[in-house]
């Protein structure tokens, strides 16, 4: 009985702060409160804020840099064996990460977490599962230092690109240098600050069009508000704004990192399989084992297929084709 009570309680706490659209941070730094991270709250079809936010505007930019920071991710010579690129592990094609559970590093090692998606993650307040980069230039830096991605350091990748006279002047057009560490790192973070993914079906419901939703999506919606999955998917990014301790009432994946930065759901129906470790090959179980896992709560197939179908409407965008899983 005392496990029994303490479960309804910890499901009564996270509806609390689902119907106030609040955010739940079990580590220092994280946000509280709202939660709703950058952007104000939707005024929905429904009428009233909502605790999600559509997508932003793209914010101004510099277009040569982003440019010159689009050839740089797609050019293997920022790898230390010349063999990868950014775009080998987060395919702008389709959904901004791949298809597999683990991507392998040089060696052809698996790698010990699942690789997210790349579109939003300027959204995010913390960068990668465990959370240890606060911005893009602090990722693309950390993601060229890993042995495990890219095997290198800004600056002998810079200087690999010096080397090469037409993508010195590139640079020399941008920043009025050649290659450097500093101006590698910029133009790649100006590139990944565009990777957002506007025009979900859900943010233009958000914006005032009522029809833009099914009456299957907004049951879906309105489940995972009284379930409790809002009370850390909430915000822009529907996630990526606070951190969380996962296997609450039962395993949920592998047990580390025990702590995860809760994870964005834009895009989600195109980004299997799921989880830090990969492991939920299919939406439907990663829904289901979600609420058993966080929430104590066991799901009717109903209501599973309902929520599935509103993570649907979260699909943006990019360069006016749908993100889409993997072919």
């Amino acid at each position: 009985m005392p496990a029994a009570k303490a479960r309804r309680g910890a499901r009564l706490a996270l509806l609390a702060l689902a119907l106030a659209g609040g955010g739940a941070a079990v580590v220092g730094g994280a946000a509280t409160g709202g939660g709703t991270g950058r952007g104000a709250p939707g005024l929905a079809a429904a009428g009233g804020p909502q605790p999600i936010s559509p997508v932003p505007a793209l914010p101004p930019s510099d277009p040569a840099k982003v440019a010159l920071g689009e050839m740089l991710f797609a050019d293997p010579r920022l790898s230390g064996d010349g063999a990868r690129s950014c775009a080998a592990c987060h395919d702008l094609g389709s959904n901004g990460a791949g298809a597999t559970a683990r991507d392998a590093d040089p060696e052809g090692r698996p790698l010990p977490l699942n690789t997210p998606t790349v579109f939003n993650a300027a959204l995010s307040f913390r960068l990668n599962w465990e959370g240890g980069m606060r911005d893009l230039r602090e990722h693309a830096a950390a993601s060229l230092e890993s042995p495990a991605v890219m095997g290198t350091s800004p600056g002998a990748a810079a200087a690999r690109l010096a080397a090469d006279p037409a993508m010195a002047d590139r640079f020399r057009a941008v920043y009025g240098r050649g290659p450097d560490a500093d101006a590698l790192v910029d133009a790649l973070a100006a590139f990944e600050a565009t990777l957002l993914t506007p025009g979900a079906r859900f943010d233009r419901w958000l914006l005032g069009e009522a029809d833009a939703l099914s009456p299957l999506e907004r049951r879906g919606y309105a489940l995972f508000r009284s379930v409790g999955c809002i009370s850390c998917h909430q915000g822009v990014g529907v996630g990526g704004n606070l951190f969380q301790r996962h296997g609450v009432f039962a395993p949920l994946a592998s047990p580390h990192p025990a702590v995860v930065r809760v994870p964005s759901l834009r895009n989600v129906a195109a980004t299997a399989p799921y989880f830090h470790d990969g492991g939920a090959a299919t939406l439907p179980e990663a829904v289901r084992r979600m609420a058993r896992s966080q929430l104590g709560a066991a799901l009717r197939d109903e209501d599973v297929a309902a929520i599935v179908a509103w993570l649907g409407t979260l699909t943006g965008r990019w360069r006016g084709r749908p993100v889409e899983a993997p072919r």
